[in-house]
Order: structure tokens, then C-alpha cells, then sequence
């Protein structure tokens, strides 16, 4: 019997510039309609269709159907920890407008990857957790210890898993902006989730990236020693 995971089948959908345009398009962790991923990818609806197909017969998207509307989305956690390490190797590509120029500045400073902050206001906060003791390193994951369990609760994280799926607690997940690491796993979703409750971050519109709120910049200064600045610069508070 072969077991070995078939690698080269996953590098091919992967491949194709329409897809991977599509794919990054759901790295934030929404549920697009196949109309958009096409307007993402530059690409007719008819086309979209064949390679959003593709990809969901590869295991790499979901398809989900609201009445007579479709929207897809990411499998799982693993493919898109896949795309950020892809992201992280990868060449950058020559920015052709201001206005893309605006997205990639926003992007980088933070964002979503799939259901947790990343970006550079994702890797203060992780260094931010280490460095205050909430959080501690064990061989290739991280530890939430009893003194971060007590910070995170008094916040209103949920840190229990709601499903018993095999998905990692919390792990490190290298961010492809700053080439470090940022908290993923089910204690990172949690987190970013209550963020988005408090108001410390929202969303853009036409993008993955996230704002960081007024409440938010008073919220990271308070709770964690983090100093944003403006909207694509903060500085980490001296101390633990």
C-alpha cells in the first residue's frame, strides 16, 4: 500500500495562477462566492467555476450552498498554515498601483490567516505574550500557563476547544511578512475571535487585512504593553 502524500497533485493545484489567486483570496478565513474569487483571479465566472472544482475535488476548498448561491471556502487550518509558509518563501510580486501599494502596507501589518491575527501586530502580540510570562515554548508548539490562562479568561477568551478536532492548541505559524512566528492554533481563533468582539480590530472591505480600532490601540497599550502608533507602525513596550 502507498502511503506517501501525494505532493505533487497538491503542487499543481496550487500552481496555476488563477488558483493560487483565488486560494490567497480565502486566507482570510471568509466564505466567498465564486463571482468574487473570479474578480479576484481575473478571471470569467465560467473559467472560476472549472478551477474552483478542482480545488474542492483536491481537498483544499469547501463548497458550501445557501440556497441557490455557492461560496467556498478553505478546508482547514493546514491548508492555509500551507499558503502562509508558501507566502513566506515566495518572491514578492511588483506592486502596480497606489492602491495596491495601500493593501500590501495594511496586509502586512495585520491581518487574518484563516481564523487568527497575524501580520506584524500579530508577532508583537505573540512576542508580547512570551516575553510577560503568558506564554511559553515546548519543543515545536507553545504553552498557555496558569498565569496567561488568567489573563486571557479576565479578557473573555474562551480557551477550551469548541470541537475535539486534532487541530493544534497553540502553535507557532511562521508570518511570511516578518519571516516570525505568530500564535495559530485553537488558542490564536479564540483570541483573534475576542478581539474582533472587544472592537480592537475590524475588517476591511476588499481585503484580509485587519484596522486596529481607537479602542484597540488603547486595549493593546493597556493589556499587553503593545504601542501603536498609527495605522502601519507600532513599537513594543520596554519590560515585561
Amino acid at each position: 500500500m502507498n502511503t506517501s502524500p501525494d505532493i505533487a497533485a497538491v503542487a499543481s493545484l496550487i500552481g496555476d495562477s488563477s488558483r493560487i489567486a483565488m486560494l490567497l483570496g480565502l486566507l482570510g478565513g471568509k466564505s466567498l462566492p465564486a463571482s468574487e474569487l473570479a474578480r479576484a483571479a481575473r478571471i470569467t465566472p465560467q473559467t472560476a467555476s472549472s478551477h474552483l472544482s478542482k480545488l474542492v475535488e483536491g481537498g483544499l476548498l469547501v463548497q458550501e450552498s445557501y440556497g441557490r448561491h455557492r461560496y467556498y471556502r478553505l478546508a482547514n487550518a493546514d491548508v492555509a498554515h500551507a499558503l502562509e509558509a508558501l507566502n513566506a518563501i515566495a518572491l514578492p510580486k511588483p506592486v502596480r498601483s497606489l492602491r495596491e501599494s495601500e493593501q500590501v502596507k495594511a496586509i502586512r501589518f495585520a491581518r487574518t490567516c484563516y481564523d487568527h491575527l497575524a501580520g506584524e501586530v500579530g508577532v508583537a502580540l505573540t512576542d508580547r505574550l512570551l516575553a510577560m510570562g503568558l506564554l511559553e515554548e515546548s519543543g515545536q508548539d507553545y504553552v498557555l500557563n496558569e498565569e496567561g490562562k488568567q489573563k486571557l479568561r479576565s479578557l473573555g477568551v474562551e480557551l477550551e476547544p469548541r470541537s475535539k478536532s486534532r487541530r493544534s492548541y497553540a502553535r507557532p505559524c511562521l508570518d511570511w511578512s516578518g519571516r516570525r512566528h505568530h500564535l495559530a492554533g485553537s488558542l490564536g481563533a479564540a483570541l483573534t475571535q475576542r478581539l474582533f468582539e472587544l472592537g480592537w480590530i475590524e475588517r476591511y472591505a476588499d481585503h484580509r487585512g485587519v484596522r486596529i480600532t481607537e479602542a484597540g490601540v488603547k486595549g493593546f497599550f493597556d493589556e499587553f504593553g503593545l504601542t501603536i502608533k498609527h495605522p502601519h507602525a507600532l513599537s513594543r513596550q520596554a519590560g515585561g
